[in-house]
């Protein structure tokens, strides 16, 4: 069985390894290799909202719409990066911005 994957930042990651996942902590420059590499084999993977916030808005969109694996956005445990303002985004995707 495959476990998530936490990507993100080491304060985080270590939370997120003592809970059993899998974890990463990439320089930013190669963070998105990184995350395409654990959708391909991770049924979850959870995204640290620090580096979300550094993702095109496109490729970011792109990730959350996956169906699988499901490609989720969480805080990170400074709470210096908010997460993305979601319902923006769903209004995006659907077509519906007022």
């Amino acid at each position: 069985m495959e476990l998530p994957v936490y990507i993100g930042d080491t304060v985080s990651a270590t939370g997120y390894r003592l809970a059993g996942l899998r974890v990463h902590v990439p320089p930013e420059d190669e963070a998105l290799d990184v995350l395409e590499a654990a959708c391909s084999e991770a049924p979850l993977v959870l995204l640290g909202s620090d580096l979300a916030s550094r993702i095109p808005s496109q490729q970011l969109d792109e990730l959350l719409s996956r169906v699988a694996p499901a490609v989720v956005v969480v805080p990170d445990i400074r709470g210096q990066v908010p997460l993305p303002e979601m319902a923006h985004r769903l209004r995006k995707l659907l077509g519906v911005l007022e």
